[in-house]
């Protein structure tokens, strides 16, 4: 059976969110920090322009208190090292429909945090 156009840029698509989700997850997982990130988040967080926004923009909405011991922009480039160290690839900015809740700025954000508790991990080797 052959599948349509639009089939094939799905799984693709779906291959291209499996892969960023591995190197994000990898990255956080390297630098001590307990969270980790689903499709759902990843593709809430593909609404905005650009990684370094995206990360930026998760860190302000559900990780504000590492942002206490450690600067949003020191954050994002030990992140974004470890995920470009996995795959240089970046998921394309996704267009949202008028009636969706998330705006492209990323400040609305209807899934629950993925801290487990309140202790600031450290980062390996800082």
């Amino acid at each position: 059976m052959m599948r349509n156009a639009h089939d094939q840029h799905r799984t693709d698509y779906d291959r291209a969110v499996e892969t960023q989700l591995c190197a994000f997850n990898s990255a956080f997982a390297d630098l001590g920090l307990r969270f980790r990130w689903d499709a759902e988040m990843l593709t809430s967080l593909a609404t905005i322009d650009g990684e370094h926004a995206r990360v930026v923009a998760y860190l302000k909405a559900h990780q504000a208190h590492l942002l206490n011991a450690y600067s949003a922009e020191f954050l994002c480039a030990a992140i974004l090292a470890g995920k470009s160290a996995r795959t240089s690839d970046v998921l394309p900015t996704r267009v949202v429909a008028s009636g969706d809740a998330r705006s492209s700025s990323g400040s609305v954000f209807s899934l629950s945090q993925y801290f487990s508790d309140d202790a600031v991990p450290a980062l390996a080797g800082a």
